[in-house]
């Protein structure tokens, strides 16, 4: 299920990034260019943080599902999708994060 929501917000949300941005949020945000994606995703990751740190879970629950949504904005700004992160997840299994980290070029 999870896949397949990921799939089908990211397919939307390449859709309305050519839409009028007088109609679409997303275009909106596309239209205002990277700076202003970048800064709802850092807003995001803020009120995630602080949910967290409450320790409501619905909202914890709803602020990472904005953080989601605007990360996933950001990642079409690149040409980027769900399944790029998702194979990278992927990539990653079975390893410890301390080798990962190891590995990574610097």
């Amino acid at each position: 299920m999870a896949n397949n929501t990921l799939e089908q917000l990211a397919r939307t949300l390449e859709a309305r990034k050519r839409a009028d941005p007088d109609s679409s949020y997303v275009a909106k945000l596309h239209h205002k260019g990277l700076n202003a994606i970048l800064k709802k995703v850092g807003e995001e990751a803020a009120e995630t943080i602080i949910a967290s740190k409450e320790g409501n879970k619905e909202e914890i629950i709803y602020e990472t599902a904005d953080l989601w949504f605007h990360s996933l904005v950001m990642l079409s700004h690149h040409g980027l999708g769900p399944d790029d992160v998702l194979n990278e997840l992927a990539r990653r299994f079975g390893l410890s994060g301390i080798e990962e980290k190891a590995n990574r070029k610097k």
